[in-house]
């Protein structure tokens, strides 16, 4: 079984190689839910534990979020002595996570037949940007490669210039895929009593989020046109400017149509032949965000999402990143569990995995580790006594 009652995880151990998002977030999946997952980090850090400093010794606001959970080992996978240490970790685990290309994780030793070899009941979730075959298999890319290459970018932004989106939704789906994976090769392992490699690729990511788009120009022959906040297949489903502030609303459906026409004043749309239906309402959307336009301008923000929301239309301020946490409607949700992290100047507000099981639990939660935290620890429990954890300090291979 994967885990005892209430801790789905416990029991699993997990090895992260992982670098930024796809792999790191994996693992902080698993960890929420009971793995233990062990960061593996160069002795310097590597560059994902840097970006965009929260903290006195560097450490990111990225860092803090995919790290939570875990416990630092640092270490030169690449050395002769790495190489032992990597053997006897693996013989121990579950699971190995690395977004690496293919050539760099046999070069390492993680490809799948080198760690099956050491244990067989070993599962290797890897991500790149490309998968392992074709043209660009051995090309590297980050979030914003998938999105470019899914269609999604060129339908992002207006004609002349196309947008990519700030969250890197790419890794982070390519992350939850792998997560996916994970699970069911765990699954299928209880059957089997052998692991198996799980691939993933932002490539591929990206493509199965935008897999809509493709079907319709492929079935439709249509070549949509980017409309900036428009939608193609509903309306109005756009962002207005109010008297203090922006709002978005997304109108689906007949019935949120007739209630939001009614709201505006305007019910002789809701048999209009033009707004029929989602797609003519989309094909004509221009006009309906007029409309909008004009009504919410007369409208505080507040104003206007308390008349949307009484009459049952879906709507929402655009908020700041600071002030999205701050909402009565995060808070009674209990999204956001404060963590403490050393050198920080204020608690880092962690948003874990967001999902309820009726009868399991998250681990409660822990900060992201420090550089090399927990490798003495690790080593220990390994089998390295003080003295040999003492000689690989000095030979920088921890």
């Amino acid at each position: 079984m994967l885990g005892e009652t209430g801790v789905p995880l416990k029991g699993i151990r997990v090895l992260d190689f992982g670098r930024y998002i796809a792999g790191p977030y994996c693992a902080s999946l698993l960890a929420d839910y009971g793995a233990d997952v062990i960061r593996i980090e160069a002795p310097g850090g590597n560059d994902d534990r840097f970006t965009v400093p929260v903290a006195d010794d560097g450490s990111g606001a990225m860092f803090m979020q995919m790290n939570r959970g875990k416990r630092c080992l640092t270490l030169k996978p690449g050395s002769p002595e790495g190489r032992e240490i990597v053997r006897r970790l693996v013989e121990a685990a579950d699971v190995v996570i690395a977004n690496l290309p293919q050539d760099a994780l046999v070069k390492l030793g993680l490809d799948f037949a080198s760690l099956s070899a050491i244990n067989p009941r070993i599962i290797l979730a890897t991500a790149s940007a490309f998968g392992s075959e074709g043209p660009l298999a051995q090309n590297v890319g980050f979030d914003a490669v998938g999105q470019a290459m899914s269609g999604a970018v060129h339908l992002t932004g207006t004609p002349d210039q196309p947008y990519r989106a700030q969250v890197n939704y790419v890794d982070f789906g390519t992350a939850l895929h792998c997560a996916f994976g994970v699970m069911m090769a765990l699954r299928e392992r209880e059957t089997t009593g052998k692991g198996q490699c799980v691939s993933g690729s932002l490539l591929g990511t990206a493509l199965a989020f935008s897999n809509a788009l493709a079907i319709d120009h492929a079935l439709n022959g249509i070549e949509r046109q980017p409309i900036g906040n428009r939608a193609y297949s509903s309306g109005p489903t756009d962002i207005f400017r109010t008297r203090d502030g922006w709002i978005v609303t997304q109108i689906v459906g007949g019935g949120i149509f007739a209630r939001w026409a009614n709201l505006v004043g305007r019910p002789e749309l809701i048999d209009d032949p033009l707004y029929a239906s989602d797609i003519l309402r989309g094909d004509n959307g221009e006009a309906l965000s007029v409309i909008m336009q004009h009504w919410c301008t007369e409208r505080t923000n507040a104003d206007a999402i308390a008349e949307l929301g009484a009459a049952r239309v879906p709507a929402a301020p655009v908020l700041r990143a600071g002030e999205a946490l701050a909402q009565p409607q995060v808070q009674a949700m209990g999204l956001v569990e404060p963590v403490a992290y050393p050198g920080a100047g204020q608690a880092v507000p962690m948003i874990r995995a967001p999902i309820h099981l009726s009868a399991s639990k998250k681990l409660a939660v822990q900060r992201a580790p420090q550089l090399g935290e927990h490798s003495d620890a690790i080593l220990i429990e390994l089998g390295y006594d003080v003295e040999a954890i003492s000689a690989l300090r000095g030979a920088r291979i921890i």
